[in-house]
């Protein structure tokens, strides 16, 4: 449920908005938005942190495909729309990073419907 971990630190709000402008890619799969960051397994450890920081979300992996080897952290559902998306509707803006914040909002606008009745069902009457 949202609100279970204790809220974020200033710097683990700046890690989290660094690593998404940086390595994020903001999209989804026609149905649900979904927030991923892919990278080699030598960053285990920032993973672990993104699990620790937001627990509903999910890690994948260590993936070895060639000479690749690599892990995949994803933000969708309810940990997207309840736990992360507050964090970057606050601090992933233009003046930060266009580029990003054009991704991020193109990826809020197309699912807009769907994160509507994800954060109607956490209103309590």
């Amino acid at each position: 449920m949202p609100g279970e971990s204790p809220p974020l630190t200033p710097f683990e709000r700046g890690f989290l908005v660094g690593i998404l402008i940086g390595e994020g890619s903001f999209g989804g799969d026609g149905k649900q938005p979904q927030i991923t960051v892919r990278m080699h397994t030598r960053h285990e450890a920032l993973f672990h942190q993104l699990v620790r920081l937001f627990p509903r979300t999910r890690l994948y992996g260590p993936y070895h495909h060639g000479d690749r080897s690599y892990y995949q952290w994803m933000a969708r559902g309810p940990a997207l729309v309840e736990d992360v998306l507050p964090v970057l509707d606050d601090s992933l803006v233009a003046d930060l990073d266009g580029h990003a914040a054009e991704r991020y909002i193109a990826m809020t606008s197309k699912y807009a419907d769907y994160i509507a009745r994800i954060r109607s069902r956490g209103v309590v009457s």
